[in-house]
């Protein structure tokens, strides 16, 4: 058994690259998910910091012996060469948030770093799939479907996975259960007010949390979603990065494992849940191809309604996006 296992390993990753984009907080600790659960054979990670990427890769490699693995980890000072071939590329490039700030009031600055670094990447690995993690993440999505032209389904925000594994946790506090047997989802924008925890849908082993906690409870529940990465901003006086680059190296496995899971990602939709030319959060299926399928969940009126407000305020930045890049 150990050895088919850690042949299915082999199989799985075989000449597969990924590159990580920034070596910050969330960034490294992408890159070290994805070192430790080996999904690939070559990891690169490069900052455009002199020598932080290296030593952040460094100091991951020298854990291989101890956790195991045999991934390896490049580090590099902004030489996207070092990047080439890479299947998939995950960008978490700009600055984070700090206490009180929206993720709105990054758009000037990291729309410019976002769509350099994605066209860059371009370069030198033009059939990779590009993950969106920077902030404001919608409207990064956007920009990076825009600016490069790729097809649609190779440009993916990873947002609603982490949002969706926030809203997981309140309700696994609330239930006193284990979070692996919690289905929940969050569709919409990733924004304090953008997002939509859909308790209608949320289950514990197949049993709706309706049944399990009063109304009440399951607004306080969507409420602390909401504001999930507010509060972890107020505080340690920056943004997250444990689940933030957990979540990003969940999605790089379903896609280099071809997994097909569904996981709710912002994605451009063109006419799905009423929507178009427009990156927002809703289900799809997450294989090699990038996302394959978007899963129509059959919102009920006062849903659509909230993901419609989710969708204007999301072109509302997309306009800011405009006015910042024109």
């Amino acid at each position: 058994m150990y050895l088919c296992t850690n042949f299915l390993k082999i199989q799985n990753n075989i000449k597969m690259k990924v590159t990580v984009v920034g070596a910050g907080a969330v960034g490294a600790t992408c890159a070290d998910n994805i070192a430790r659960r080996e999904l690939v054979e070559e990891l690169v990670l490069l900052d455009i910091k002199e020598g932080f990427a290296e030593g952040k890769a460094l100091d991951i490699m020298q854990t291989a012996s101890l956790l195991g693995f045999n991934t390896r980890v490049v580090g590099s000072t902004n030489d996207y060469s070092k990047t080439a071939n890479s299947d998939v590329c995950v960008i978490t490039s700009g600055i984070p948030r700090k206490p009180g700030m929206t993720r709105e009031e990054l758009i000037g600055t990291n729309a410019k770093i976002v769509e350099t670094v994605a066209k860059n990447l371009l370069q030198h690995s033009p059939n990779t799939i590009i993950i969106v993690i920077s902030n404001p993440m919608d409207t990064m999505t956007y920009l990076t479907l825009k600016s490069t032209g790729l097809p649609k389904n190779r440009v993916i925000g990873m947002g609603g996975i982490l949002d969706s594994a926030r809203f997981k946790c309140y309700l696994q506090q609330s239930l006193d259960c284990s979070p692996n047997d919690l289905q929940a989802t969050v569709i919409g924008g990733h924004g304090d007010t953008t997002m939509i925890p859909l308790t209608r849908l949320a289950t514990l082993n197949g049993t709706p949390v309706s049944n399990l906690l009063n109304a009440d409870q399951l607004k306080q529940i969507a409420a602390d979603t909401m504001v999930g990465g507010a509060t972890l901003t107020k505080l340690i006086g920056t943004s997250a990065w444990y689940a933030p680059g957990a979540a990003g190296a969940a999605l790089v496995e379903s896609i280099v494992r071809n997994q097909k899971k569904v996981f709710p990602c912002c994605v451009a939709l063109d006419g799905e849940y009423g929507q178009s030319d427009i990156c927002l959060g809703v289900p799809v299926v997450i294989g090699k191809n990038g996302w394959e399928k978007i899963i129509d969940f059959k919102l009920t009126a006062d849903e659509q309604e909230l993901f419609n407000k989710s969708a204007d305020a999301v072109r509302n930045m997309n306009a800011v996006l405009n006015e910042a890049t024109a």
